[in-house]
């Protein structure tokens, strides 16, 4: 059975959710009101309505309530201000408790009906007597929320070690699996200063990139086994997988040689695939 969704996304968000369009036309680029787990919000509308199969969704699907007037959008930006300036006091009630829990930001949802606040730490931490103080001082539901380094990161923002804004931040890479053998296959230094995100984890590109290099491997001689070229035989010792150049060490009486071919230019044994 296939049901009608339209696609959505948060405030500070980076991934879609799906809504019922509950009999609304709703546009691309359209602020809705809908229904959550968690209280009514804004949300933007990235794609119209569309037919997925209903074994796709997960959980109840949730209700788009209502197009947002200027006025509702204008309190939700006040409110979003509201909370983001809160962040020094809720910080500084963090630390005067004694918490072992560092505060990244401060949210809440249009009418300020939910204050979430994002922290991180490496243990768990019993915040119930902090919920409770938060609650009775801003007259709201408190929601403390631990999240990852990564996800960190991606709410603060920053740039990476390549200058462009990190991945995590514009939506790649978050639910990637990153490991260092997706490194290894790049041919990129272990040394964790050169392969290490601001959020001190694997850069996620790591595993935009490494289906590229995974397909390249397949194709290319192993290092340090022998291939054939129009010069004769020599050693594989190095791979350029961008390039599709193979490196070639050739022994003589007198020296060692060193010279680079395309791929397609030397004949060896694939062991790769």
């Amino acid at each position: 059975m296939q049901i009608e969704v339209v696609s959505a996304r948060f405030r500070n968000g980076v991934h879609d959710y799906w809504f019922s369009p509950n009999g609304l036309v709703l546009n691309v680029g359209n602020y809705v009101i809908v229904d959550t787990e968690k209280g009514k919000d804004i949300v933007r509308i990235t794609k119209g309505a569309s037919l997925v199969d209903e074994s796709k969704i997960e959980g109840a699907l949730k209700n788009v309530l209502k197009i947002a007037s200027q006025k509702e959008l204008d309190e939700g930006e006040e409110n979003y201000k509201k909370a983001n300036s809160l962040y020094p006091e809720i910080k500084a009630i963090v630390n005067k408790e004694g918490l072992d829990m560092k505060v990244v930001n401060v949210e809440s949802n249009y009418n300020f009906s939910r204050l979430t606040i994002n922290f991180t730490s490496e243990d768990r931490v019993d915040f119930r007597e902090l919920v409770k103080k938060l609650a009775d001082k801003y007259k709201t539901r408190i929601e403390l929320r631990q999240i990852g380094p990564r996800d960190a990161t991606r709410l603060i923002g920053g740039l990476g070690i390549c200058g462009k804004v990190c991945c995590c931040k514009e939506g790649f890479g978050i639910n990637d699996y990153v490991s260092i053998k997706m490194a290894k296959n790049q041919g990129l230094s272990l040394n964790p200063n050169n392969i290490s995100g601001l959020c001190g984890k694997l850069l996620c590109c790591l595993a935009y990139e490494n289906p590229y290099y995974v397909e390249a491997l397949k194709v290319m001689p192993k290092i340090n086994s022998k291939v054939t070229t129009e010069e004769g035989e020599g050693v594989a010792i190095y791979n350029d997988l961008l390039n599709k150049t193979v490196s070639v060490k050739f022994e003589n009486d007198s020296s060692s040689e060193v010279k680079s071919f395309p791929l397609d230019q030397i004949k060896f044994k694939n062991d790769n695939k």
